[in-house]
């Protein structure tokens, strides 16, 4: 499968603007993303990785530059439009009840169902199939307020699937996981990069998860610098040890691992 270049930012500037303020998050912002391709966005607390994804996924508009999806310009695009070309799976858990999994999961249908969201046979194949996808067939007739918190994200990416779109961005997918359901979270996403063809893009603070298994790494500093590349990249340049280690902190560029050093001196 040959990777295509889907997502393309130009000299992008992210942050928000009131009445009487404009605050820059981070600036001169330029990158790509492939098909084919899961790419970890990683970086401290508060340098703007949410404001990004919320950019990218055209909820909030960019101070300046252009975000390109498909070659479209995204600021250009419908809400319909954008809905054919980007899939959102947030952190916040769904605030419904009294809906099964098979009709979250077909909502993900309605950028192509019209008003009535009646759906197709051609779209409950396309839903029983995004089900498939995640292995979540023993589910699809579950309650959503039942589910566990890995069950619920796993209904989320099979909606995000279900709407068909070439792109799917993901804040923080593993953030309320334990950590088997981290790892198989990351490795279902990463499979579902080449099975399915797409450009998945996730935020995420589980670092060596994201180093082991991402295709490639953006990592955002706070002097608004972007370091893209794949983890082994990164690791030889120096720029990962440089972001990680402090005090007791080691990180092993070879392994691709953090190692904590116990300090001696605390007491038993």
């Amino acid at each position: 499968m040959t990777a295509m270049e889907t997502v393309c930012i130009d000299n992008l500037t992210i942050g928000y603007t009131s009445r009487h303020n404009r605050k820059v998050v981070a600036k001169h912002l330029t990158a790509s993303l492939s098909s084919a391709c899961m790419t970890c966005l990683i970086g401290p607390n508060g340098v703007g990785k949410s404001t990004l994804l919320r950019t990218l996924s055209a909820f909030q508009p960019p101070l300046e530059g252009k975000v390109h999806i498909h070659g479209e310009d995204l600021s250009t695009l419908s809400e319909k439009q954008v809905a054919r070309l980007i899939g959102v799976v947030l952190t916040a858990r769904p605030d419904v009840q009294n809906m099964t999994v098979r009709e979250m999961v077909g909502l993900g249908r309605s950028p192509y169902t019209g008003f009535w969201g009646t759906l197709s046979a051609a779209d409950h194949a396309i839903v029983d199939e995004a089900i498939a996808l995640v292995g979540i067939e023993e589910l699809s007739g579950r309650m959503i307020q039942t589910l566990s918190d890995g069950e619920r994200q796993k209904v989320m990416i099979a909606k995000a699937l279900a709407q068909q779109t070439p792109v799917i961005f993901l804040d923080e997918p593993t953030a309320f996981l334990d950590y088997p359901s981290k790892v198989e979270m990351m490795q279902m996403l990463h499979r579902l990069s080449r099975v399915a063809d797409k450009t998945v893009f996730l935020s995420t603070h589980d670092l060596e998860l994201a180093l082991q298994i991402a295709d490639s790494v953006w990592l955002m500093q706070r002097q608004g610098e972007l370091h893209i590349g794949t983890p082994r990249q990164l690791a030889d340049e120096g720029v990962l040890s440089a972001f990680i280690e402090r005090k007791g902190i080691v990180f092993d560029r070879k392994r691709l691992t953090v190692r904590v050093i116990a300090d001696e001196n605390a007491e038993a």
